[in-house]
């Protein structure tokens, strides 16, 4: 039995009505699936190149050091792009034409001699060094759709500011990677790119809404990548996908240029642009730039010594909205807990935190604003006309999708922005970010699931809904959390956790992400062909 069928028996007996029936939904929903899916999907091909499946400081040290040009580097991206995107569509934009130039324009810099080595690494740390990012961040010349037909012909005029800090440091932006309908479900796809595949997988989801991103990373198709997360739209595809990925602390990296803007200060606090790679070691020098200004706040070159954490863990959220923690998942859990006590005498303290009881509640509720969400997806928009889009869906005549339309319908229910109830769950939010502020110190992590499952099959989170709130907190407290790969599971798919900290100790996950990659080996191969 698993812990929250035991807990749940506290809970009130409507809800632990509700909880059984949904879960006895989602299995016979999985059997059908498994029956038309089957387990096995399209295989993408082997990585040629090794120098794909090396770290991006690692490549960016061999272009330095003329041990390897840029344009190499660039045509092994695009070569590794060509041979996977048929299978996993999760390229959707590429600048290859400009990429080359500018590749070439590194390696002229590097070969002229005019500066050396040390003040290349300097000024420029990722010179030469290829990358991705989503839909949803402007790149000058790209298309800024987020995923919505009404957007499919809009242009950006200019560079996201994390993309101009990056570019400034060297690195080459190469193209777009697909997300959901306006970034706003963890399965990414929509109607004018189509639906992405898992590279471990192809009959599984790759989350969303940095899917495209997670599923590039994770088939090694750019050297690193960029995503957005307001409920775990980088740490839930950096999850399904086999990979590491960090959700920065509030505040700290610009949100402009990225689209859907955020309408409050509040919803700010909760989107956070962060790196995704497949080596934990690129995370802190990817964000040490992106930051900008905001980077001396997270004192990243402050040495983290391992042995002087103190580390807590919680298994499960103990919702009875959400599915029970998968067994491989708690078991990889307990072994990285054992790995500390073992390896360096830190006896992990397990927490039973009450209030992430709460947690789809508080997300959901504090995402609200005055502006409808259909308004962002639809011409007009009001109950009547999203019901007759979701007839029109239904007979394959919409350009929204429907869990889009059924998004903007359910914004008319529930808590009103700025109401009572908003506002009680507001105080819930509070609440909760001070227990862990209490808990974590400056000293402190909190090891707490990424998912409680596996990637599931395309179309499968509809009946697995809120099984995002293990992120979506994250980002109502504005905390700092990374997704860090833990093998696979018995299904052949990705499995993981994510670390916490408090507020602007960033450097505090990354420390644990590099000992646990180390330790575990971190991002895996996809399946050969």
């Amino acid at each position: 039995m698993s812990t929250t069928e035991i807990t749940n028996k506290q809970l009130p007996l409507k809800l632990r009505v509700l909880h059984r029936v949904r879960l006895a939904i989602a299995v016979i929903v999985r059997f059908f699936f498994n029956l038309y899916y089957g387990n096995e999907g399209e295989k993408i091909p082997p990585i040629t190149d090794h120098i794909l499946k090396e770290p991006a400081v690692d490549v960016a040290k061999k272009i330095r050091n003329k041990e390897i040009s840029s344009v190499e580097v660039l045509e092994a991206c695009i070569r590794r792009i060509k041979d996977v995107n048929s299978a996993l569509n999760c390229f959707v934009e590429d600048r290859f034409e400009l990429a080359f130039k500018e590749a070439k324009d590194a390696d002229a810099l590097i070969l002229s001699g005019t500066k050396t080595v040390e003040q290349l690494e300097k000024e420029k740390p990722f010179l030469g060094v290829p990358f991705t990012t989503k839909d949803c961040i402007a790149v000058k010349g790209l298309h800024h759709t987020s995923g919505v037909v009404l957007r499919k012909d809009i242009v950006a005029e200019e560079d996201a500011d994390v993309i101009k800090l990056l570019r400034d440091k060297g690195a080459i932006i190469i193209g777009l990677t697909n997300v959901p309908e306006i970034c706003m479900w963890w399965e990414t796809h929509n109607h004018i790119y189509g639906r992405t595949n898992n590279p471990y997988n192809t009959t599984r989801i790759v989350g969303g809404s940095s899917g495209g991103e997670g599923s590039l990373q994770g088939a090694a198709g750019s050297i690193f990548g960029i995503g957005s997360d307001i409920g775990g739209s980088i740490r839930m595809p950096a999850f399904f996908n086999g990979i590491f990925g960090h959700k920065p602390s509030r505040n700290i990296v610009s949100n402009s240029g990225q689209y859907p803007i955020p309408e409050t200060d509040l919803l700010h606090s909760f989107l956070g642009i962060g790196p995704m790679t497949r080596h934990a070691k690129d995370l802190k020098p990817l964000l040490q730039i992106i930051s900008g200004e905001n980077a001396s706040k997270l004192k990243l070159d402050e040495h983290v010594d391992i042995k002087k954490l103190k580390i807590f863990y919680q298994i499960d959220s103990e919702s009875p909205l959400t599915d029970p923690v998968d067994k491989d998942i708690v078991s990889v859990m307990h072994k990285v807990v054992e790995y500390f006590e073992k390896q360096h005498n830190i006896k992990a303290e397990e927490k039973k935190i009450d209030k992430l009881r709460k947690s789809i509640a508080i997300w959901l509720t504090t995402m609200k604003t005055q502006r409808k969400f259909g308004e962002l997806i639809m011409k007009k928009e009001s109950v009547g006309l999203i019901l007759l889009e979701i007839l029109k869906n239904i007979v394959g005549l919409s350009g929204n999708t429907f869990i889009g339309l059924v998004t903007a319908l359910f914004d008319y229910t529930g808590v009103k922005f700025g109401d009572e109830k908003y506002q009680q769950y507001l105080k819930h939010r509070e609440d909760l970010e001070n227990v862990f502020k209490n808990i974590l110190g400056d000293d402190g992590v909190f090891l707490y699931p990424s998912h409680p499952t596996t990637a599931p099959y395309h179309n499968e989170p509809l009946v697995k809904a809120f099984n995002f709130s293990y992120t979506a907190i994250i980002n109502s407290l504005g905390l700092p959390a990374t997704t860090i790969p833990l093998g696979l599971g018995r299904d052949g798919l990705p499995i993981g956790m994510q670390v916490i900290a408090n507020h602007n100790n960033d450097r505090l996950c990354f420390a644990v992400a590099e000992e646990l990659d180390r330790a575990f080996g971190g991002w895996i191969e996809p399946q050969r062909s």
